[in-house]
């Protein structure tokens, strides 16, 4: 599937302050990731470290937290990586399926779907 830009907001672990960020939409990354920088400066903490497959197939270790994202007026806590400054933001499938949004490949556009249960 293609990939677009959308804006989302990235909270504090509160959800009372949010930073806009320009992410890629791409289903292919279960996980978002954003900057750490980004994440750190809302205040938001590591908890784990997990394994991840890059898109070039390289195997790399890198923190995660969790904190809230919301898109389109949608609002859901989910797990974000701590990506280093040079890798552009990417809204992955699992914040996705938590905010309830899928993607139109037509349009290009994120649009409301029914949440499974997995």
């Amino acid at each position: 599937m293609g990939t677009f830009r959308v804006r989302i907001e990235i909270g504090d672990p509160q959800g009372e302050r949010f930073e806009a960020v320009e992410a890629l939409v791409d289903t292919g990354a279960s996980h978002t990731a954003l900057p750490a920088s980004v994440l750190r400066e809302l205040g938001i903490e590591p908890y784990e470290r997990g394994a991840f497959r890059l898109a070039d197939g390289r195997l790399v270790e890198l923190d995660i937290g969790q904190t809230w994202v919301q898109v389109n007026g949608k609002r859901a806590i989910t797990q974000v990586v701590f990506a280093d400054e040079a890798t552009e933001p990417l809204l992955g499938a699992v914040t996705l399926e938590q905010l309830g949004l899928g993607i139109d490949p037509v349009t290009k556009q994120l649009i409301p779907v029914p949440r499974l249960l997995m």
